[in-house]
């Protein structure tokens, strides 16, 4: 049995999960509303508050499914209470990035700015210019934009120019040596 996929999914106060035809999950909190579509062969019951998902039979593909379909459940519970969020950090001279309107405008050292709408859902912050703060209630978007934004301009090795995650390292390099 899986460990994941067993483990059941504790519903907060002031969040609605409903299940209809087809394993179509829709939770409901403060921080928004997400809707995902499960995969048909696994069963979802909610019962005193508390969602539990359970695979009809031990095969290869119905065991990979069981923890996966827990797990993206369990983000989506916790996506609508707390919410997800990434930082980003521009490191280089002259890069800095700014909030203007629903856009952010980054200067990376490219002869044009670089531009990223605010989609549909997700917050962009600019507390300082060399730090970029994207959150929201959906997981899987959080980390795809902020991944979009980092490759924009990825950290290189030597001087550490770049965009990276707050949390990233960034292994170093040695110069050149030069004659001796």
């Amino acid at each position: 049995m899986s460990r994941i996929g067993r483990m059941p999914i504790v519903i907060p106060a002031g969040v609605t999960v409903d299940v209809a035809d087809g394993n179509v999950v829709t939770v409901k909190g403060p921080k928004g509303t997400l809707t995902d579509k499960m995969h048909r062969l696994m069963t979802i019951t909610i019962e005193d508050g508390v969602i539990h998902v359970t695979r009809p039979n031990d095969e290869k593909e119905t065991r990979a499914l069981h923890g996966m379909t827990r797990a993206l459940l369990a983000n989506m519970v916790h996506g609508v209470t707390e919410g997800y969020s990434k930082t980003l950090e521009i490191n280089g001279v002259g890069y800095r990035a700014a909030k203007q309107g629903k856009q952010l405008v980054m200067n990376l050292g490219y002869s044009h700015n670089v531009v990223f709408d605010e989609p549909e859902g997700l917050t962009i912050d600019v507390p300082s210019p060399n730090q970029v703060v994207i959150s929201g209630a959906d997981k899987q978007k959080v980390g795809q934009l902020a991944a979009e934004i980092r490759e924009k301009r990825l950290p290189e090795p030597y001087l550490g120019k770049g965009i990276k995650y707050v949390d990233e390292v960034i292994r170093r390099k040695e110069g050149k040596a030069g004659k001796k």
